[in-house]
């Protein structure tokens, strides 16, 4: 089904950037404007310049943040900032990190995928998108004609023949090494010889991918498929336009840490939350879990974790206790939500939370949603977020498991916008993928 390529990769010379932890940086959905100005001044070949560079009040169409992204790409390939890999190859990517305290590594290799209408099921998605990211993320596109930050996909590596190939490769020598990036650590492999790289591809062959994150470049990348198909002289086949640099990730690798995007509102008037509580009763059990109740975080973790129902936590009605959800009526609330979704999305915790407390109860729809609705991925800060005084209401959800996201996409559906959080996010520009 899917269809894995090796490539050459573009990535940064070490002995012309110093540290070259210096210059990788998130992926554009995740940098603030404060976290662009940190990484412009961390390096001066920082990759936020290509991955999402700065918008200037003087900018132009034909001098803007995509033009400048080309122009830098091409002057570091010209000065050797960057170098292009001799001998195609799928690069093996460990990535050490910390989460709760614990220690994690998370294995995927970066490759060429070629690029499949959804409808092919091939490659699968499992959550919406928005026009404005999906724009932006095109218009890069165009000018620079590379990829700068990979897609998380998962894969199935059923036995394990995948996983044992690249035990054997981790022995040989790093293409890259990078240690402490802000917490986390990155150590890169290129395998290039040629009958491991058509046994990792032919395992690959059999089965669909599913998409993790990177939804809008997804749709980015076949928008601008459709575009260079348009204007081409000849059939297309095997033109770089035709492939999108993505990471796959072992559904079962412990390092897989999906978070719950909690729901943060403001912007409601006080009748609305004066009569919050009573709507709420007629779809929920609820009871009080007051905050001064020892081990209070831990038993939320455990109500939230539970499987038999759907449980919610809300906060801000109350800056004394947490309020617990208990859903009454699954078939009732199902009827509310949009006909064509299976049954396995009206059962999601994040559906009912959209579909009925958000836009039933709370009316936050529409345009309504960029000024009321936020999301914060970590339950404490989305409650100090409310005892600030930042937002009125937190809406705290249980993390979606890998097993749900795959029976959603295997099922053709999409779950709301914002349900899963990968974590760490993949960085941008440990290896570019140039698409000419």
């Amino acid at each position: 089904m899917a269809e894995i390529y090796p490539f050459r990769g573009v990535h940064y010379h070490q002995s012309l950037t110093g540290q070259r932890s210096m210059v990788i940086c998130p992926p554009y959905d995740i940098i603030t404007p404060q976290l662009q100005q940190e990484l412009y001044l961390r390096s001066e070949y920082n990759s936020v310049r290509l991955e999402f560079g700065r918008e200037l009040p003087q900018d132009t169409v034909t001098h803007n943040r995509y033009t400048r992204a080309i122009a830098t790409l091409e002057q570091w390939l010209k000065q050797g900032i960057l170098e292009v890999d001799e001998v195609p190859a799928i690069y093996l990517h460990d990535h050490y990190f910390t989460h709760q305290g614990r220690e994690y590594k998370r294995r995927g290799i970066v490759v060429r995928v070629r690029l499949e209408e959804w409808d092919r099921m091939v490659v699968r998605p499992h959550e919406g998108t928005i026009a404005e990211a999906k724009n932006d993320r095109l218009s890069l596109l165009r000018a620079l004609q590379a990829n700068t930050s990979p897609i998380l996909a998962l894969f199935e590596d059923q036995e394990q023949p995948i996983s044992s190939l690249l035990a054997i490769q981790e022995r040989s020598q790093p293409l890259i090494h990078l240690s402490d990036i802000d917490g986390e650590s990155h150590i890169v492999w290129a395998i290039t010889e040629p009958e491991v790289v058509h046994r990792i591809s032919s395992s690959l062959a059999e089965q669909p991918l599913y998409l993790a994150d990177g939804h809008h470049r997804y749709e980015s990348a076949l928008a601008y498929q459709r575009e260079r198909r348009g204007s081409a002289s000849s059939v297309p086949g095997d033109e770089a336009f035709n492939f999108v640099m993505m990471t796959l990730v072992d559904f079962s690798d412990p390092g897989l840490i999906i978070l719950p995007p909690h729901r943060l509102v403001r912007g409601l008037s006080r009748q609305t939350l004066n009569e919050l509580t009573a709507k709420l009763e007629v779809f929920f059990e609820i009871t009080e879990l007051p905050l001064s109740r020892p081990g209070v975080w831990q038993q939320a973790d455990d109500l939230l974790a539970e499987t038999n129902g759907v449980r919610l936590i809300l906060f801000g009605l109350s800056a004394e206790c947490l309020f617990v959800l208990r859903l009454r009526n699954l078939a009732a609330v199902s009827q509310m939500m949009p006909y064509f979704h299976s049954e396995l999305y009206k059962r999601l915790d994040v559906s009912i939370v959209d579909h009925i407390v958000l836009e039933k109860l709370l009316t936050v729809v529409g345009d309504k949603e960029k000024t009321t609705l936020a999301y914060s991925y970590d339950r404490l800060d989305a409650v100090n977020r409310v005892l600030a005084q930042d937002y009125q209401l937190a809406l705290l959800l249980s993390p979606v498991k890998a097993a749900t996201i795959k029976a959603i996409a295997d099922a053709g559906d999409r779950m709301p916008r914002k349900s899963t959080y990968f974590y760490p996010k993949l960085p941008a520009g440990l290896i570019f993928n140039r698409l000419l």
